[in-house]
């Protein structure tokens, strides 16, 4: 889910930059040292899953693991994914330099949200269900929430990125579920193993 290089115009490409730098200030304020090799850990997994593309049409579709980012770090998740998107942009030219900020945004927004609609049901992730029903909240929210950001920014481009916006949109339904589904285990391994990575932050 990169925007490519030179598809954007300069406005969208200069908002998206303020917004990326905005989390990022915030998010560097939450991380302590003890969150550190953790911030790291996401960021590998982030950058991993995001290498395995499946083409479809114009477009292609991968796991994200955006949403598990930001459920365990918050705003943290802005510097870890823009880490991430960074190495990726110099390493394999995903996306590019110059979209680097709108590409962190989508992806790290809608993570951060997914961080605070959950956070009220934290208290009941003694009971499974409540655990299960948070996995698909914070997948679909920062999915779908990275699908929309993308989406909206190809609309406002020009006419000739309005099919492909819907197409990324729809595409990602089935991302949003597999995730969910990855999520859920992952959130019964740490609850089990590490349930102080859970606390809020």
């Amino acid at each position: 889910m990169h925007i490519s290089e030179g598809v954007l115009p300069g406005w969208i490409l200069a908002t998206g930059w303020g917004l990326t730098a905005v989390g990022t200030y915030l998010g560097l304020k939450k991380i302590g040292n003890k969150r550190l090799p953790l911030v790291a850990l996401l960021s590998a997994v982030f950058f991993i899953a995001s290498l395995i593309h499946v083409p479809l049409g114009p477009t292609s579709v991968h796991l994200l693991m955006n949403g598990l980012a930001g459920l365990l770090l918050g705003w943290a998740a802005f510097p870890a994914l823009l880490v991430a998107l960074f190495l990726q942009a110099i390493f394999f030219q995903f996306g590019g330099l110059t979209v680097l900020g709108v590409n962190t945004f989508n992806m790290a927004f809608p993570a951060v949200l997914a961080f605070y609609t959950t956070k009220p049901l934290r208290g009941k992730w003694d009971n499974p269900k409540w655990l299960v029903f948070s996995a698909f909240l914070t997948a679909f929210i920062a999915v779908f929430g990275a699908g929309f950001f993308v989406a909206l920014e190809l609309y406002l481009t020009g006419e000739a990125f309005k099919e492909t916006a819907k197409l990324v949109f729809i595409a990602h339904i089935p991302v949003a579920i597999i995730e969910a589904i990855v999520y859920i285990f992952v959130l019964f391994y740490l609850k089990r193993i590490h349930p102080e990575l859970l606390s809020i932050v």
